[in-house]
């Protein structure tokens, strides 16, 4: 059948072989019983054969009728809810969001903003993937996630970005340590300290931020070690093998074996960022980004934070 019939038509046949009445037919079809008739007419046109028979006392389905209805009612019932489903997404009721972070946006931004989400949205389903910052860029460019909570800034003018965190950046190390016994401590200060670092394969990006500061400063960092995940790291610091820098956000995960201590210069704070391709106008990305955007003020986090360390 080269030119299928209209889904009019084909709703106007299946409520004539529920009735088997044209009136009560015309009734729920809000038609003229004229018009409803044509429909019907058109239709067996259309398909070739007759599928109601019909005499001044009753109307009833031939037997290709009666497997056109059969054939044909679950399917209308899957078009029906494929427009539901469909305006759902479109509205952004229902769907799903992919969202990458990396590790400095794990213990806090992305949670509680998943918690708020799933409260306000549970309809959509939300996708959870840790990628390094490099490569949620790489990642965002291929469409294969819609969000990312990367190490910021990041200026692109094909993204939007949000920042949703600045972090001051704190030295870690073994208890009693010799770094630690000063009223305050500055970027100079680690001039000499054997520093233990995440690898560059998994903490590239962090890295490159951190020799830009030091730099800035005139301080070459002492790379003494490096470790990918971040209980290795500590495990060495704990263990009096070096000391290492993290951003407030994973203060509060390292433990009674370290001490920390914040690093006195303005400019030593890591950025968390949200991105998202301007072309995504998803719902379910749009809703998420609402959610995650609405964050606590910095004051509300730096009181939460020394309330958790106290």
């Amino acid at each position: 059948m080269k030119n299928p019939a209209g889904l009019d038509l084909l709703h106007s046949f299946l409520v004539v072989a529920d009735e088997l009445n044209f009136r009560r037919s015309a009734q729920r079809l809000n038609l003229d019983q004229s018009a409803l008739t044509r429909r019907i007419q058109k239709l067996e046109q259309t398909v070739g054969f007759r599928l109601l028979e019909r005499t001044t006392r009753e109307v009833l389905l031939t037997a290709a009728g009666r497997r056109f209805y059969d054939d044909n009612l679950p399917l209308l019932r899957r078009y029906t809810e494929s427009v539901e489903t469909a305006r759902g997404i479109a509205e952004g009721r229902t769907g799903m969001v992919r969202v990458a972070y990396m590790a400095f946006a794990a213990t806090e931004l992305m949670p509680c903003a998943v918690a708020r989400f799933r409260q306000l949205h549970p309809q959509i389903e939300i996708r959870l993937q840790y990628i390094r910052t490099q490569g949620q860029k790489l990642a965002l460019a291929a469409d294969e996630i819609d969000v990312g909570y990367m190490i910021g800034p990041f200026d692109h003018s094909e993204y939007h970005s949000a920042r949703l965190a600045r972090d001051p950046l704190y030295l870690v190390a073994p208890r009693n340590h010799d770094l630690l016994r000063g009223e305050s401590l500055r970027p100079a200060d680690l001039k000499e300290a054997r520093l233990i670092l995440g690898d560059m394969s998994e903490w590239g990006e962090y890295r490159w931020r951190l020799a830009d500061l030091f730099q800035g400063e005139g301080v070459v960092p002492q790379i003494h070690l490096e470790a990918s995940n971040t209980l290795a790291l500590i495990g060495l610091v704990a263990a009096g093998l070096g000391v290492t820098i993290y951003p407030e956000s994973l203060i509060g995960l390292l433990g009674s074996n370290v001490e920390v201590r914040p690093i006195e210069h303005p400019d030593f704070h890591s950025e968390t960022v949200l991105v998202w391709k301007r072309i995504n106008r998803s719902g379910p990305t749009q809703r998420f980004i609402e959610v995650a955007t609405k964050q606590p003020s910095p004051d509300q986090h730096a009181h939460r934070r020394s309330s958790d360390r106290g």
